[in-house]
């Protein structure tokens, strides 16, 4: 009620109507009249009154049937009963029916001004009464919203630990409904595995624990697919507090809390982890490849050395010749030698020879046979997918693979035992969680298990270190796993390992699956053949250029050397109408072979090029192929490889 105080007066008599207004419109109060109740039912049609002094006999329709009208229609205006007929009857009669006082005629004007005053005040006291309780439920709602809206588990515990409140968020994030929990234990919701500490949280909170400290806890859900687990992993914190109860008319102590979801954050915390973990593996790994590679290289180039001065004294050496056998002891040491840089450079992932379409059950079920021949005490178990993707492989670096697993298997039972081979179709989906990020797309899976000896975690983690090994001396060189890692890489797939000590190991590999036909190689051996002709040779190691040509000059050509880019390239551009073959290194400091090959190839668009390199085919030796060099050859190469290179490229048309 605001402004000034709008009063009806209903009376049948006008002089009253007239004496009312006169005795009250010196207080301030707006005076209305009606001379009927009939008038006052028409009146407050339009109009608002405050209060309503209303005459009880009145004809037509008497006070009380006007005043069930108003308080019908208009609850918010007060009435006050007048009558000149007053009996306790009638007065307790307008008190039920909603009056709020009752006057008596005649009255004195100080009476008058008093119960209308205190009516008034009373009105406007209700009306304030009403405007706090509204602000209150609209206060309440606006706080019950915020509680059962939050994404925060929010919850009061009692002295025992049981709920007395909480939100309707346990419903969304645990699949609890907040009014199933009232009154149980909060461990009800807690992982069995911390529960102890939830308890120790709990105690220290109610001794004044400040709420800002937290904890991790695990929630268990009730309903969460996307938990999958069925754990929801929450920072929880709790503070003591006192709250006065209802029920028991005193205040009781507990705990209040809040507990905030950080599941998808502790998962992103793992995925980054994760991802770190995989990144200072790559960079651990790739240093080493470097390495690795740098010391294959520079060690073919000195097996080039003596597998080339071997061949010039086999080449006219008869059989017969006391020397002849030690010559060939050479030559074996030398491919010894050739196959251990082959398993660094497979390390380094510059190994790949002869990539096609090939069938992995194939080449699974050869090298376990060859393998079945000489350890007959491991028995071997093959479980193959009959319908298996083929594979674009190296078939004969898969081939090293397994044999370096299965050889590897076999150490680990020194008193024989099994080992089971499991080839399968698979998806990157299958392939999640592990220390690499495959490209999506088909893989296929094969794994190599054994009944060994098993390995511990730090075993685990160097076990694809080139020289890492846990045989004694003499019985590995720690290149076997080192090489299949590489390869496998090379091969754009992945390898780990699961073992426990006691437990054996299996091997998992994974490669992507190829749609293309299985094609088989063609293969054949021809013998040294005489050729004539200029070469320039082209390398930076002084004991590559004179063997070189050594083995070009007793098959028969001409030979001119140069130890770098530069002066290969000044030779060319005098002498270039002369030269019919370049053997080219690929690796060498300043001009490197891929820029020789492109000044050169820019001089004579027809140049004849073979590459020469102590690393494999693969990398930038594919490159240069690509733009139009004509062959390659790994050192270290026997004469008869020489040969066979030199002619298929001077004899090739145009």
């Amino acid at each position: 009620m605001t402004g000034t105080p709008r009063i009806l007066v209903v009376d049948d008599e006008i002089r009253m109507c007239d004496s009312v207004r006169i005795l009250l419109g010196e207080h301030n109060y707006r005076i209305e009249t009606c001379p009927s109740a009939r008038d006052a039912v028409a009146w407050l049609e339009n109009n608002r009154c405050d209060l309503m002094l209303l005459d009880l006999m009145m004809p037509e329709m008497d006070g009380f049937d006007l005043l069930d009208f108003v308080k019908d229609r208009y609850p918010d205006v007060t009435v006050i009963m007048m009558t000149g007929h007053a009996s306790i009857e009638s007065a307790v009669e307008a008190l039920k029916r909603g009056a709020y006082d009752y006057l008596g005629k005649p009255f004195e004007h100080d009476e008058l001004v008093k119960r209308v005053e205190n009516a008034l005040d009373q009105k406007r006291l209700r009306a304030e009464r009403d405007s706090f309780r509204n602000r209150l439920a609209v206060t309440e709602e606006r706080y019950r919203h915020l509680v059962h809206h939050s994404p925060d588990i929010i919850f009061t515990l009692g002295e025992r630990g049981e709920f007395l409140f909480v939100n309707d968020t346990v419903e969304s994030l645990l699949g609890y409904e907040s009014a199933s929990l009232r009154g149980k234990a909060f461990s009800t919701i807690v992982h069995e595995e911390d529960a102890d500490k939830v308890r120790a949280f709990f105690e220290a909170a109610a001794k004044g624990r400040p709420l800002s400290d937290c904890m991790e806890v695990r929630l268990c859900c009730r309903t969460r697919p996307a938990a999958g687990d069925g754990i929801c992993v929450v920072e929880l914190r709790a503070s003591a507090m006192e709250e006065f109860s209802e029920e028991s008319g005193g205040k009781i102590r507990g705990i209040y809390g809040i507990a905030r979801d950080i599941t998808e954050r502790k998962r992103a915390e793992e995925e980054r982890k994760l991802l770190e973990a995989q990144l200072r593996q790559a960079q651990k790994m790739e240093a080493i490849g470097t390495l690795a590679g740098g010391i294959a290289h520079d060690f073919n180039n000195l097996l080039m050395a003596i597998q080339g001065n071997a061949s010039l004294m086999l080449f006219d050496l008869s059989p017969k010749h006391e020397h002849y056998e030690r010559l060939r002891n050479i030559e074996k040491l030398v491919d010894s030698g050739s196959r251990l840089t082959a398993q660094l450079l497979g390390y380094a992932r510059k190994g790949r020879y002869e990539v096609r379409p090939i069938d992995l059950n194939q080449t699974v079920q050869d090298a376990c046979e060859t393998f079945s021949r000489t350890r007959k005490e491991i028995r071997v178990q093959l479980r193959l997918d009959r319908n298996l993707a083929p594979i674009e492989a190296d078939a004969g670096q898969v081939e090293q693979v397994l044999m370096n697993l299965l050889v590897n298997a076999a150490d680990a039972m020194r008193g024989g035992g099994t080992v089971t081979l499991r080839t399968a179709n698979t998806t990157h989906e299958q392939m999640k969680g592990k220390l690499y990020n495959p490209r999506p797309g088909k893989y296929v899976l094969l794994s190599v298990s054994d009944t060994g000896v098993g390995m511990d975690e730090k075993t685990k983690e160097r076990i694809f270190e080139p020289f890492f090994t846990t045989k004694e001396m003499g019985r590995g060189t720690g290149l076997g796993l080192a090489s299949t890692y590489g390869i496998i890489k090379g091969h754009g797939g992945f390898i780990d390992v699961e073992s426990e000590p006691g437990r054996g190991a299996t091997f998992s590999i994974y490669l992507p699956a190829s749609s293309k036909k299985i094609s088989k190689p063609h293969r054949g051996q021809e013998g040294i053949v005489r050729g004539q002709g200029t070469v320039l040779l082209v390398d930076d190691e002084d004991m590559v250029l004179e063997i070189g040509r050594a083995l070009l000059e007793t098959m028969g050509y001409q030979v001119v050397t140069a130890k770098d880019g530069e002066e290969a390239i000044r030779l060319y551009e005098s002498r270039g109408s002369a030269i019919d073959l370049v053997l080219l290194d690929v690796v060498m400091p300043g001009l490197g072979g891929g820029e020789v090959f492109d000044r050169l190839k820019s001089i004579n668009p027809d140049m004849k090029c073979l590459l020469l390199s102590g690393y494999s085919i693969d990398g930038e030796a594919t490159e240069i192929i690509q733009r139009g060099c004509d062959g390659f050859i790994q050192k270290p190469f026997k004469l008869r490889d020489l040969s066979k290179s030199i002619r298929e490229i001077l004899h090739q048309p145009g």
